[in-house]
């Protein structure tokens, strides 16, 4: 029980004393940085309007989003908020959510790596890397193309859907259900 008891006050004194050594190089790591932000050749203007020109700002959007049980029955439709700098990004950020299943429900595309998500001429684009572990059956396929469907043709601006794998038109994603190219409303 000795022993116990002298070993926990051992590290509970080195605890102490490692804590104790990091805190003051800590805090004037902190103090030096603070006067040069507040330079005054740096805050008048043309630095900080530069700033705001090249960096938009972050835009958010409410989507709804498809996912499906873990039977692989039905689609469940489901609202979130993506955000974005630029309206290009938005495809991007809505299939990355797309990815990302609420709690109970199955992604059909958790696995799928997007290349690249684009629109043209009212035409999204969307590039995808397909792996093994991210094919599914027939009926798994079907829900996926009407997620992804159902997930881009909510923003107006988009009248067609053209996936592609690897940059190539494919006959079928996973091998069951034939890709119209373009998809369309």
């Amino acid at each position: 029980m000795k022993k116990l008891i002298i070993v926990g006050a051992v590290l509970l004194l080195a605890a102490s004393l490692a804590g104790c050594g990091r805190k003051p190089q800590a805090a004037p790591e902190v103090t030096p940085e603070s006067p040069p932000a507040v330079d005054p050749n740096v805050s008048q203007g043309a630095g900080q309007n530069g700033t705001g020109a090249t960096e938009p700002e972050m835009q958010i959007a409410l989507i709804k989003l498809y996912f499906t049980d873990g039977d692989l029955m039905e689609l469940t439709e489901v609202q979130r908020e993506i955000e974005f700098q630029e309206d290009e990004d938005k495809y991007a950020a809505a299939f990355k959510q797309l990815q990302i299943a609420e709690s109970g429900m199955f992604s059909l595309w958790e696995k799928v790596i997007l290349n690249k998500a684009s629109l043209a001429d009212g035409v999204l684009g969307i590039d995808i890397q397909l792996p093994d572990e991210a094919r599914l059956g027939s009926g798994g396929e079907v829900l996926a193309i009407d997620s992804l469907k159902a997930t881009m043709f909510q923003f107006e601006e988009v009248q067609k859907l053209e996936l592609t794998v690897d940059g190539e038109q494919v006959e079928s994603l996973m091998g069951h259900v034939e890709l119209e190219h373009p998809m369309t409303r």
